[in-house]
């Protein structure tokens, strides 16, 4: 009621009341809040005339039970609607404690996006990992830029995840990390755009024993994805079948995404960079079969391949045999190394997946992955980095791979502005 009788936006009762009722609705207490108005015998008494519907017994229970289905259905009919107001929100980063400082001796910086804008850069205070601040309502969260400037003598920091709540709505979201952000370790990385989830709050024990149906349960959270070689440790390599089916799988996910009605559609940033987006499942692609055993200490990136394979697209013009070699592939290349280099002249201080991330959402915006995944197959520099089994150098396997990206053509994939800042393609 506070909130509401706060928003300057709203002048009559009627707007009060509408928007008190599409808060209940977002935050799912609208049985419960009802069932406090509706049992205050004096107030109905003094209210409505005794033939009523809020004057039998029997009507509410109906009622308020009916209304408890509600609560399986997530609304941003508040948020959505009140695009200008002024939202207060809080933001706590949960670091990996046993394998890393839970401080930074490092300037902390988060940025919170959402379908309706972001806050820019906000400067986290020192030795503090909880944050409130207010800004315009951003809508339904998506991403979140989290970095530091490396400054200090602990500035290597092992992220878990971020967690933003809007304090109006109740709306939690996750974003995991699981990943370092330091120079020298994992990849290299000072920035990390994270990808989020909204979690599904556990229905309130008062409410699910009026209710038949179980109550609603907590969605499965996203598992901490943590690289090959960010904790140094193994991890389970997939298959080659279950990479394929990874890629089918995503192609599918933003294929029925493009098929819904606009209104019904979730975040197209999640089905790119999220836990199993097209990003994650063209990664598992090309780390099947790379040679990524280390060299005097040092980790091989999948970006380190790519660099390779420019550094060689770069120079080949100089050669004819290459030239003959590439001469379809050549307008390809130029391209592939046009966007390559444009991400590593970008003043963003993002590592070496980061890149890799931002060059498939590129890829896949203007519909060029299915041009550069051949020619990356073709390049002789494959062989030094791959070995023979690989899917990059399995010619069937590629070309299924380019058949099942060609999917995309059709779509008009528009990226968030989180991903792309300080591109200029």
């Amino acid at each position: 009621m506070r909130h509401v009788q706060n928003m300057s936006e709203i002048k009559t009762d009627v707007g009060r009341a509408r928007a008190w009722i599409r808060l209940s609705l977002e935050k799912k207490v609208l049985s419960q809040q009802l069932k406090q108005l509706m049992f205050n015998e004096g107030l109905i008494k003094k209210l409505y005339k005794r033939y009523a519907f809020l004057r039998c017994e029997d009507e509410k229970e109906q009622f308020l039970y009916h209304l408890l289905s509600l609560n399986a259905v997530d609304y941003f009919c508040f948020t959505s609607v009140f695009t200008t107001i002024m939202i207060p929100y809080r933001a706590v980063i949960i670091p990996i404690k046993k394998l890393s400082n839970s401080i930074t001796t490092s300037n902390p910086w988060i940025s919170v996006s959402g379908e309706l804008g972001d806050t820019g850069v906000m400067q986290v205070p020192k030795n503090v990992l909880e944050m409130t601040f207010e800004c315009q309502n951003l809508g339904k969260l998506t991403t979140v830029r989290i970095g530091h400037d490396n400054s200090g003598l602990l500035a290597k920091w092992l992220v878990d995840c971020v967690m933003v709540r809007n304090e109006i709505t109740g709306h939690t979201y996750r974003f995991p990390c699981g990943r370092w952000l330091g120079k020298g370790v994992d990849d290299g990385s000072l920035e990390r755009i994270l990808v989020g989830e909204l979690i599904t709050p556990v229905v309130e024990e008062d409410l699910s024993k009026q209710c038949r149906t179980p109550p609603q349960l907590r969605s499965p959270t996203v598992a901490r994805r943590l690289s090959t070689t960010s904790l140094g440790g193994k991890t389970n390599k997939p298959n080659a079948g279950q990479i394929q089916e990874g890629i089918g799988e995503s192609i599918n996910n933003i294929v029925k995404h493009f098929h819904k009605p606009e209104k019904e559609r979730g975040s197209l940033t999640i089905l790119l960079c999220g836990e199993f987006g097209l990003v994650s499942a063209l990664e598992q692609v090309f780390h099947h079969g790379f040679k990524s055993a280390r060299l005097f200490q040092k980790n091989v990136f999948i970006w380190d391949f790519i660099e390779k394979a420019v550094t060689y697209f770069e120079t080949a013009e100089d050669d004819e045999d290459s030239q003959e070699n590439l001469l379809k592939l050549k307008g390809c290349s130029a391209t592939f190394c046009q966007y390559v280099n444009a991400i590593t002249a970008a003043p963003r201080s993002i590592g070496k997946d980061g890149k890799l991330q931002l060059l498939v959402c590129l890829g896949a915006r203007d519909h060029l992955l299915p041009q550069w995944i051949p020619l990356l197959a073709e390049c002789p520099v494959i062989s030094r980095m791959y070995e023979d089994g690989a899917l990059l150098r399995d010619h069937a396997a590629v070309n299924s791979l380019i058949q099942v990206l060609q999917t995309l053509h059709d779509f008009n994939i528009t990226l968030e502005a989180s991903l792309v800042k300080g591109i200029d393609l």
